[in-house]
This record gives structure tokens, C-alpha cells and sequence, in this order.
């Protein structure tokens, strides 16, 4: 499955299972925040003794590749799917940069 790199900024709810704050960089630079469960970013047991920043992912499913212009990788990943995950504005469809998705 793939999963797009993300940094978790700060721990926002330490009541079980806790709520992490990430953030994701497109490849037009500009920046999403999510808040998601920590188990659900992170292998990592995160509490407010961890240290911040600190490397999380978010599944997602790859719905395009293409080199753009600038022959830069490009991937539109999907976080809706599989797992319903999105932006705290409400968005599930980015570009990103192929080197930040994984395809384990």
C-alpha cells in the first residue's frame, strides 16, 4: 500500500489513542495540516514526552504519475481512500513529489 510522507508537528489530544498534528508540503510548496490518531501516522508510541518533529505517513492511493514541465516526478495521491483521511480543510487529493511516497 502507499502512504505519503508526512512530519508530525505536535501531539493536540493525549486521550487514548491521542491525536497528532501533521504536515504535508506539495509540490507547489504549499503546506496541509491533518489531525489524525497517532496509531494511524505513526508505529511510534507518540505522547507529549516525545520529541517533535518527528517522521509519520498517510496512506493513500496513487491516481496518477507524470513529469511535469520542470521534469519534476509528480504523483496525485488520493488519502480518502483507503483509510478517509483529510486536510483540516477538508481536502484528500494531492500533488505531491514522487520521492515523498512510499510504495511499500
Amino acid at each position: 500500500m502507499a502512504s505519503i510522507a508526512v512530519e508530525i508537528t505536535q501531539l493536540v489530544d493525549e486521550q487514548f489513542p491521542g491525536f497528532v498534528e501533521c504536515r504535508l508540503v506539495d509540490a507547489t510548496g504549499v503546506e496541509h495540516r491533518f489531525v489524525e490518531k497517532g496509531p494511524v501516522v505513526s508505529q511510534a508510541p507518540l505522547s507529549s514526552e516525545s520529541q517533535y518533529p518527528q517522521p509519520g505517513f498517510i496512506v493513500c492511493v496513487i491516481e496518477r504519475e507524470w513529469i511535469d514541465e520542470h521534469g519534476r516526478s509528480l504523483v496525485c495521491a488520493n488519502t480518502d481512500k483507503p483509510c478517509s483521511i483529510e486536510s483540516v480543510a477538508g481536502c484528500s487529493i494531492f500533488v505531491i513529489l514522487d520521492a515523498q511516497v512510499n510504495r511499500e
